[in-house]
């Protein structure tokens, strides 16, 4: 299972783990966001920090309805105690846990200050 907790501006944060291109590990922590269907975003620093290669160009419709474009990478994270190899979209933005991650998980997100964040494999 995989906890976190709720902030104070009602944001279900979770700690995530990746690993660099040398095999370090490195945490962050993430926005669980049930609107983003993707894997995870990451902004520009933390990719060139932990040396993600490129895999290819993305694209996105946002809420809005404008569209954009988007470097994609890949990156091995730990994810309910397997590392697993995923694509990340690079977004100027906090880090983002998208739908496909979580797919095949519960989510159970307590909305209070300090609530409990839990994803269980269903």
């Amino acid at each position: 299972m995989i906890q976190g907790i709720v902030t104070s501006d009602r944001e279900p944060i979770v700690q995530m783990v990746a690993q660099d291109a040398i095999g370090q590990d490195h945490k962050f922590d993430a926005v669980v966001d049930t609107g983003f269907t993707g894997w995870l975003t990451l902004p520009p620093h933390t990719i060139a920090a932990l040396g993600l290669s490129w895999k290819e160009l993305g694209a996105a419709i946002l809420a809005d309805g404008s569209l954009i474009d988007f470097d994609v990478y890949e990156a091995s994270v730990l994810w309910d105690g397997q590392w697993v190899t995923i694509p990340v979209d690079e977004a100027d933005a906090d880090p983002l846990m998208g739908m496909r991650l979580m797919q095949g998980y519960r989510i159970l997100i307590e909305d209070v200050d300090g609530g409990s964040v839990q994803i269980e494999r269903i």
